[in-house]
């Protein structure tokens, strides 16, 4: 029997008037990262990241790919191009992923891992590159994304704020 949401999800590229609905997903994905964490790493605030997003989006800074169901965004992967002599040359980094709980068992990520990976090559990055949360409370995402073809490189994400 087939599954009527998995033939209904959609999946492109998104054009920055969809920025309100890419920021609240941001917002989702730092809350449960804190939630599971315990630890608030996260200040999101999603009327500057709604327009952050527009300005990204519109310059070509950011690229979002994300997969709908009915008109809704249910889960998005936001990707900036990079360069690097480790990497020798361009690649994509993906800044964020998230998809919406209820639709984790839909294959989404998964057609979204793709997708993404399908834009990579169109143009013509050398790889993909991003940052888990932390471990061990999202052991699954990591396997999720070994399980999707992403290869633990080693070492930890690191911040220093500028002010």
């Amino acid at each position: 029997m087939k599954n009527p949401i998995k033939e209904k999800i959609t999946i492109s590229l998104l054009e920055k008037h969809h920025s309100a609905d890419i920021a609240q997903l941001a917002v989702c994905l730092t809350q449960e990262i804190v939630e599971r964490t315990g630890v608030n790493q996260f200040d999101v605030d999603a009327p500057l990241a709604t327009s952050l997003c527009e300005r990204y989006i519109e310059n070509g800074q950011y690229h979002v790919l994300a997969a709908q169901f009915e008109n809704h965004i249910i889960g998005f992967g936001a990707l900036c191009e990079s360069h690097s002599l480790y990497a020798e040359g361009t690649f994509g980094i993906l800044q964020e992923f998230y998809v919406l709980p209820e639709y984790r068992s839909e294959n989404v990520g998964k057609r979204l891992i793709n997708a993404i990976a399908m834009y990579a090559k169109q143009k013509n990055w050398k790889r993909l590159e991003l940052c888990t949360p932390p471990i061990p409370e999202f052991d699954r995402t990591v396997a999720f994304y070994k399980d999707n073809g992403f290869e633990i490189t080693g070492g930890y994400k690191m911040k220093r704020l500028i002010k």
